[in-house]
């Protein structure tokens, strides 16, 4: 069987069963592909379905397979990371955010929040912000994640801690303190909550930042006795909160 290439559509992009494709993804499938009018290829909404659908006769254009109902088959329900987990990052400094997007991404995360920290030294825009969204979309075509996740316009940590559902569990990462390995609370986890990880840049998150967590419900974790860098602290907590989950589904 012929492995289908997957790519991801706003929803601006469909009216019913037709398909407006960006000058971009006409060429990735096109040019880069060559697939041409009639070929097949998968439409993802970046939410968790996806539909089967072929190039149209039109440049830039094609349709929905008729009576093809979103496929969500047991082979893809382990790539859509659940319940859903949301990492909140304070921004590292150069381009350092657009590795943890491009990983988070293919780890399984559902929604990225931008934090300016007491130590951030990155300066932002919104061609910044286009760009992580940009990277986030091409990384999930790339692993097969239904999911793209959202990455939120940057935040004062305050207004990041405020935004936290009641509901949800919040852990913060804190090198050298006192809160138990992450491993060891995935374990006892109630898993019909929803995760929010935060973890802090470069010289991690100062101690009025974590007891500003604390203080909001939030339990200080750590990722292991190494000092690990921002670029690389999230994927580890990204990573054991999957292999986790998916041990808890086996």
């Amino acid at each position: 069987m012929v492995q289908l290439q997957r790519i991801s559509l706003e929803q601006a992009q469909s009216v019913g069963t037709d398909l407006a494709l960006t000058s971009a993804q006409h060429h990735y499938l096109c040019r880069v592909l060559r697939l041409r009018p009639g070929d097949r290829f998968w439409v993802s909404n970046g939410a968790g379905q996806q539909w089967q659908a072929q190039l149209g006769p039109k440049p830039a254009t094609a349709q929905i397979l008729p009576n093809d109902l979103p496929n969500q088959g047991p082979d893809q329900a382990i790539k859509a990371i659940a319940p859903p987990i949301t990492l909140m990052a304070a921004l590292p400094k150069g381009n350092g955010f657009d590795q943890v997007v491009r990983q988070a991404t293919e780890i399984g995360v559902g929604q990225m929040m931008t934090v300016i920290s007491d130590r951030t030294l990155l300066r932002t825009s919104e061609q910044k912000l286009s760009r992580w969204r940009r990277i986030a979309a091409e990384a999930a075509e790339q692993s097969e994640r239904l999911i793209v996740p959202k990455i939120t316009e940057p935040l004062t940590f305050g207004e990041a801690l405020a935004q936290r559902p009641k509901d949800e569990a919040g852990l913060i990462c804190a090198a050298r303190a006192d809160g138990r390995p992450l491993r060891h609370y995935l374990s006892q986890h109630d898993w019909e909550r929803s995760l929010v990880l935060a973890v802090g840049p470069e010289g991690g998150w100062t101690q009025d930042e974590i007891k500003a967590a604390i203080a909001v419900g939030y339990q200080p974790v750590g990722l292991g006795r190494g000092i690990l860098r921002a670029v690389t602290a999230p994927l580890v907590g990204l990573a054991l909160i999957n292999a986790a989950w998916e041990e808890r589904q086996l």
